[in-house]
């Protein structure tokens, strides 16, 4: 039987560098975090890069690399020398064309506990997942590891219910999002509040239909490496909140940080009990959320 109690942790980081560079950074905030007391620890979405999918170029799949090759092998030694899991989001090489966007949960025996593909894929104005990334087919999973059962879920996948409540159905004590999302920065005087709390709305709101922790890891800064464009201004705020949405620890917007709290299975379970959700479920009635639209 798992620890009744256990201390998760994300990292925010500005990645917009090169993959050598990013690897030992990643791995020295990691072995910051563990020193602060985390057992489970997420990097923020694509680690190894600046973002690359504001623009469609064939040049940047040489981003990606084939499964346990060099993050696996990296972070696999250091989540064993630690003691720690560590949640590693990195770009896929399946095979020549295919491509995914996907996490590696590392158990602290250095051993792979499971392995994540983002299922739903973005395309929006330099946000062009599509052109590079296929859907998962893994689907949606919790991955038990020696310190607690989590799961993940990456970026766009945290906008929806389905995602969030396949996953907590199967046992899932906290739903972490590896994240990169930011203002255009000629919206976000407009549009920037209201964008950055609906993100965190809908989070939290998983949080507590679920009664689940939620850990979200961004990353931080301007990236802009394309001439005549403004780039993504990463928005930071990363976040952990407990199973009524309650934030344990949230990030600045533009700081370099590492996040912990602490999940606490007995007050899972208590909230679980005073606000039955699950129970209540009218599982019968559900058959059509399977459509497109109803008509």
């Amino acid at each position: 039987m798992g620890k009744k109690k256990y201390t998760v942790s994300v990292i925010q980081l500005n990645l917009n560098n090169t993959p050598e560079n990013n690897l030992k950074k990643c791995v020295d905030w990691v072995k910051k975090a563990a020193a602060k007391g985390a057992e489970v620890i997420s990097l923020p979405e694509l680690y190894s890069s600046h973002y690359f999918c504001q623009s469609e170029d064939t040049e940047n799949f040489s981003l990606a690399e084939p499964l346990y090759s060099t993050s696996f092998h990296a972070f696999s030694a250091l989540a064993k020398k630690l003691g720690v899991v560590i949640i590693v989001p990195f770009f896929e090489k399946r095979m020549a064309g295919v491509y995914h966007n996907s996490a590696y949960i590392i158990d602290s025996d250095g051993s792979e506990a499971g392995l994540y593909r983002k299922m739903h894929i973005p395309d929006d104005p330099h946000f062009y997942e599509k052109f590079y990334f296929t859907p998962g087919d893994l689907g949606f999973k919790t991955i038990p590891t020696k310190k607690g059962k989590v799961g993940t879920l990456i970026c766009w996948d945290q906008w929806y219910p389905e995602a969030a409540r396949l996953t907590a159905l199967q046992g899932a004590e906290v739903l972490f999002y590896p994240t990169a999302i930011g203002w255009h920065p000629q919206e976000k005087a407009e549009y920037g509040e209201k964008q950055h709390g609906a993100w965190m709305n809908v989070m939290k709101g998983h949080a507590v239909a679920n009664g689940v922790y939620v850990a979200a890891a961004n990353r931080i800064g301007l990236e802009k490496y394309l001439p005549d464009t403004a780039g993504i201004e990463f928005w930071g705020s990363s976040f952990i909140c407990g199973p009524q949405g309650e934030i344990l620890a949230q990030a600045s917007h533009d700081k370099e940080e590492i996040l912990l709290a602490e999940v606490d299975l007995d007050l899972q379970e208590n909230v679980r009990q005073n606000w039955p959700f699950l129970r209540d479920r009218r599982i019968d009635m559900y058959g059509e959320i399977t459509k497109r639209a109803i008509d």
